[in-house]
């Protein structure tokens, strides 16, 4: 599904009266009757009939207006508590409201959140209150009376449907700006926006409904739509069934290297995900005298021993031995576990030369520490290559603080992927994946239950399974990361919870998942 950014939003708004001349007005009595039909079946099993409609003094609250206009004319007993007078409103909005006032709709002006709270039974009362404050073209912090209404509201504990976004969201990077309000559910105009899928603003937005408002279809086409929440028919159209006659030659050939003392769990679970799923065969690279631990830990993947320090991990004289490893594989993953040193480094780096590989590759855990602030190295080696940073790994990489990644993490996975040239998978609640194409991939699967250690290295597995496959790095990055987050759910299902899932749980739960998105048409 595609997803826009508030920016873009407004230009498509623009093109459809521009181009295809419909109104503004128009667009704003579509938009209202469906955020309506959206709060009627919110409202299907409540005996109530009293409804809050919360209405600032833009577009927002315009629709407020009519959405209030719709819920009196089904027997409802609605107020509208707005930011400002009725006189204050402009344009379309400011049609609205007057309707309003024409139907003998009550309207009551807060300025003051004493104000609001003379009103404290008639809000305490209501079986929903509709949130048209804000839109989606706020980007600075919500402040005064605004701010005040929406932690009012929230300590209601009352049912929420917001217009659009939850007022105080970030259209763009679903950060909270200041305050913000909780919602049960979301009607968002058109298409959905990006910040209603992105931590926190997914968490604040409740169940998101995209309320058709009659833009034509072709504007959605638009080349700047570069965003796309993942959906289970993509992933699906990447998998595929094992053909009758395949052989394990034929399924995928991977070197996964991997492995430190202390670090042998991560070079385990890589491998034991790229076997669920689908690799044929996977070669464990690992330093030598781990070798003979992973022989006896590991049964499906074979395993050879690469040169080491003194300390057990990877020497910087490893590459040669990584480069006959590799002969005859069709991807390589690198990174998990590995520790970190100053021959890890010169081993990464000396790896990413060119022409010294030629084949996709991963990199994970170590082997992004191992190239902080150089991620320049990996568009230089002119290879197909996924990266799998978490947060913290992603500011390493591009030498900044970690909050600069969290209050942003579509731009950060965007920077990252345009310096390093690869596509980027920044993890966590709401992974984002980044192409250096700038197309943007949100991932909507996945549950706290994955906060636990391991799950990043069967990620990494899976999806060096499906560049082994020749699947290629984007829809590899992209459907692995679907299907991890999908496995998880599984798992939290079979749990009755997201507590107690240990990571190698995933691997049973691979396998299912997988066969049932192939079924997906």
């Amino acid at each position: 599904m595609k997803l826009v950014s508030p920016k873009v939003m407004r230009s498509l708004d623009a093109l459809a009266m521009s181009r295809y001349g419909l109104t503004g007005l128009q667009l704003m009595e579509n938009a209202g009757r469906g955020v309506a039909e959206c709060a009627l079946e919110l409202l299907k099993e409540s005996k109530g009939t009293w409804v809050s409609i919360l209405a600032g003094k833009g577009n927002n609250g315009g629709d407020g207006f009519v959405v209030a206009r719709f819920l009196k004319n089904r027997g409802y007993n609605v107020k509208v508590f707005s930011t400002a007078p009725v006189s204050a409103f402009k344009g379309d909005a400011a049609i609205n409201a007057r309707v309003w006032r024409k139907m003998s709709g009550e309207t009551i002006v807060i300025k003051k959140i004493a104000e609001l709270e003379k009103e404290a039974s008639f809000l305490k009362h209501s079986v929903l209150i509709v949130d048209a404050l804000l839109g989606t073209g706020i980007t600075s912090e919500v402040r005064g009376v605004t701010a005040g209404i929406i932690d009012y509201i929230n300590g209601l504990d009352r049912s929420v449907l917001s217009v659009d976004i939850p007022s105080g969201i970030d259209g763009l990077t679903g950060a909270v700006l200041g305050s913000a309000i909780r919602a049960e559910a979301t009607a968002t105009m058109a298409i959905s926006k990006i910040g209603l899928h992105i931590y926190p603003g997914r968490e604040y937005a409740g169940k998101v409904a995209v309320v058709d408002i009659g833009m034509p279809a072709t504007l959605f086409e638009d080349r700047r739509l570069r965003w796309t929440l993942i959906d289970e028919r993509f992933a699906g159209s990447v998998l595929e069934s094992k053909e009758v006659d395949s052989h394990k030659g034929s399924n995928g050939r991977l070197l996964v290297v991997a492995a430190s003392p202390g670090l042998t769990g991560a070079a385990y679970m890589a491998s034991m995900g790229a076997i669920r799923a689908g690799t044929g065969l996977v070669t464990l690279g690992v330093p030598a005298s781990l070798n003979p631990v992973m022989e006896a830990k590991t049964t499906e993947a074979m395993t050879v021993a690469l040169p080491e320090t003194e300390s057990g991990r990877l020497s910087s004289d490893a590459v040669d031995a990584i480069l006959e490893a590799a002969s005859g594989k069709d991807a390589i993953v690198i990174g998990p576990g590995l520790g970190l040193d100053e021959d890890i480094t010169k081993l990464l780096k000396a790896l990413l030369k060119p022409g010294i590989l030629d084949i996709p590759l991963l990199l994970d855990a170590d082997a992004l520490n191992a190239l902080s602030g150089s991620a320049s190295a990996i568009k230089r080696s002119g290879l197909e290559v996924v990266i799998t940073p978490h947060p913290g790994e992603a500011a390493r990489l591009l030498g900044v603080g970690i909050e600069d990644i969290l209050k942003d993490k579509v731009g950060a996975a965007e920077l990252l992927a345009k310096k390093s040239g690869a596509v980027t998978i920044l993890k966590g609640a709401g992974t984002v994946i980044a192409t250096p194409g700038k197309e943007i991939f949100i991932n909507p699967t996945g549950d706290a239950s994955l906060a636990t250690g391991g799950t990043g290295d069967i990620l990494s597995g899976i999806i060096g399974a499906l560049l082994a496959q020749g699947k290629g790095a984007l829809a590899s990055a992209v459907t692995g990361v679907y299907l991890h987050g999908l496995a998880a759910e599984s798992i939290t299902e079979a749990l009755d919870g997201t507590s107690g899932m240990a990571a190698t749980d995933l691997l049973v739960s691979i396998p299912p998942v997988m066969n049932r998105l192939v079924e997906v048409e």
